[in-house]
């Protein structure tokens, strides 16, 4: 099948600049250095030279045939702007045909390189019998549950100076991580442990922060060891340091991060190079936690570092000896299978949390998810037109000029409360009951349209006035960073009259400390409406009710993590409007980001 490629003027560019620098330059050079370009632009990491080798090619729709894979190498490998690993050139080729623009192969590099150095790092002496006590403490027993995956997940990060606790929403996450945060202090006691708290997003890191307030009164651990369980958590971008006009950050290698302990939470949103900054960042002796769903949508920046970390949707065992320490500690036996993978070094950091506190078993939106995880498009619509349990529903699509009278009812239903619930506080907490989730930005099924389609149901039922672009009600989604207000992309306020500022609109956020803060319309930096909003902007939030539109046809962007992600944004209903060749294809597609990274930690060679 024949692969179409429409460049942007920075591969086109960067083209021009790599055959200007290139003696003895073939055509072949230029093509690939645009296509290398345009693969980062599109979320990876690398251009994967195999994968065109040979291949009919469209670029910018001149139609060319790709030399054999050998071919390749020859022409590239001998010129002065392509290097192997190690080298500083513009473009990197790795053994295996990986081509790289130089800054990404090191991000990788980097990142490979300490994430294994910490896997493979001892962390001292663990008192077993005070992590026993702890573990036994902390994680009452739930037969029902079968293996507990929490308590594993909680040796391990004790265990080691690198882990990663992967799971869906209701999986228990973040009550694993608080309790993990009071088995570290209980090991160091009475020492100090300086521990940072972090995540991608400002409101990522407000759900975390609401979290542990609200879990780890209820430990049970000494009040000392409750009091030094920090409640402070940043984005990942204020935690390392933002410098002013800079895409460097204050905290690098030459100053590391002053913290015993790093947590992450929603890493599958953390783009490879943010990751590997953060990495650079901690010092030698540091543990770094990751805490995220592998089975969620990737980063829409470059890279799926999560997923490459947990070797995609594998199976992945333990090493005898890290068995035997699980078993010794919690009286958990992890069953050794011959078929899975383990290298006793990234898969003795990794835990899979497997058992939904908040889903039941065999029904509603945890069924749905994991026959969408499993790519049973057919099945996953089976229970959701079958109505599976509670919480699923399933709505055929309507075409564009239906899509209004066949919305309002829900829409009226989803949005009605929150306009006047009284306190701004109360009015964000009720908008956060019910969120509209689009697959795309534009077109009739798109962001743009439903927006201005929700404005108008609302409106004419009276339930909004829409007499100015700052109409009371307007919810509005903050989509660039400003560290002076301290706003942060994906932050969601509500425009409500202040008295206090002569009943002029403002817009109110919620604040850093459990309240809420205003800001003046006039200072909000770029933002958009928002009664609907893409699932990838949803990812870190959660709602009571969702209503999942998907587009009439199918798109490439339409994918089984979209799918998995938007169902499992939903609490307690999801409902799903869709073609069911478009959701059934969607089911069946999954997102494929090319990179190094997890050969480099699976598939490490022996001169390694």
């Amino acid at each position: 099948m024949k692969m179409d490629f429409e460049l942007s003027s920075t591969d086109r560019h960067f083209a021009a600049f790599i055959m200007r620098e290139a003696e003895h330059a073939t055509p072949w050079l230029g093509r690939v250095a645009a296509l290398a370009s345009h693969a980062v632009a599109s979320g990876n990491i690398c251009l994967n030279l195999a994968e065109i080798a040979a291949a009919e090619i469209s670029l910018d729709g001149s139609e060319h045939h790709v030399p054999k894979l050998e071919k390749l190498f020859e022409q590239l490998s001998g010129t002065q702007v392509v290097g192997v690993p190690g080298e500083y050139k513009p473009l990197i080729l790795d053994p295996d045909g990986r081509l790289y623009l130089y800054r990404y192969w090191k991000y990788e590099h980097d990142l490979a390189r300490i994430l294994l150095d910490k896997a493979c790092s001892p962390v001292g002496d663990v008192d077993e019998e005070l992590l026993a006590s702890g573990i036994q403490r902390l994680f009452p027993s739930r037969p029902e549950a079968g293996i507990d995956w929490q308590k594993i997940a909680a040796v391990t990060a004790v265990r080691k100076r690198f882990c990663v606790i992967s799971g869906g929403p209701g999986t228990g996450k973040t009550s694993t991580v608080v309790k993990i945060i009071a088995l570290l202090l209980e090991q160091v006691s009475p020492g100090p442990l300086r521990i940072a708290l972090a995540a991608p997003t400002g409101k990522a890191a407000a759900r975390l922060k609401e979290s542990i307030r609200g879990m780890k009164e209820s430990l049970d651990c000494s009040r000392a060891t409750k009091d030094l369980i920090p409640e402070d958590v940043s984005t990942i971008h204020r935690l390392l340091g933002v410098r002013s006009g800079s895409v460097r950050f204050r905290h690098n290698g030459d100053n590391p991060l002053p913290h015993d302990v790093v947590i992450i939470d929603e890493a599958s949103m953390v783009a490879a190079p943010l990751m590997a900054k953060l990495a650079l960042a901690l010092a030698p002796a540091a543990r770094l936690i990751l805490l995220g769903d592998r089975d969620q949508l990737a980063s829409v920046e470059a890279g799926a570092v999560l997923g490459d970390i947990c070797a995609g949707n594998r199976s992945v065992g333990t090493s005898p000896e890290c068995a035997g320490f699980i078993a010794r500690v919690t009286g958990e036996a992890v069953p050794q299978q011959p078929d899975v993978i383990s290298d006793g070094v990234i898969s003795d950091s990794l835990v899979v949390l497997q058992w939904n506190y908040r889903f039941g078993a065999g029904k509603g939106i945890g069924a749905v998810s994991r026959a969408v995880n499993a790519g049973e498009g057919k099945s996953a619509h089976a229970l959701l037109t079958g109505g599976s349990g509670s919480g699923c529903c399933w709505h055929d699509i309507p075409k564009p000029d239906g899509l209004k009278n066949a919305l309002a009812e829900q829409i009226v239903s989803g949005y009605a409360a929150y306009p006047d619930a009284g306190s701004p506080a109360e009015v964000l907490k009720r908008f956060d009951r019910f969120r509209i989730l689009c697959a795309l930005r534009q077109g009739p099924y798109g962001v743009a349209g439903v927006n201005l389609l929700v404005e108008e149901i609302l409106g004419e039922k009276g339930l909004i006035e829409r007499h100015s672009r700052w109409y009371p009600g307007r919810p509005v989604m903050i989509t660039v960073n400003d560290y002076s207000l301290k706003l942060f992309n994906g932050d969601i306020g509500i425009v409500l009259p202040d008295p206090d500022h002569g009943g002029n609109p403002r817009v109110w956020f919620a604040a850093s400390d459990g309240g809420v803060r205003s800001v003046s319309p006039l200072r909000l930096p770029a933002h958009e409406t928002v009664y609907a909003m893409t699932v990838h902007k949803s990812q870190g939030s959660e709602f009571d009710q969702v209503l999942m539109l998907l587009p009439d046809r199918d798109s490439e962007a339409l994918t089984r993590e979209l799918i998995y992600t938007g169902i499992t944004r939903a609490r307690s209903t999801v409902d799903v409007w869709a073609d069911e060749a478009v959701f059934c294809a969607a089911v069946a597609r999954r997102i494929n980001r090319t990179s190094g990274l997890a050969a480099a930690l699976w598939e490490r060679r022996n001169s390694d």
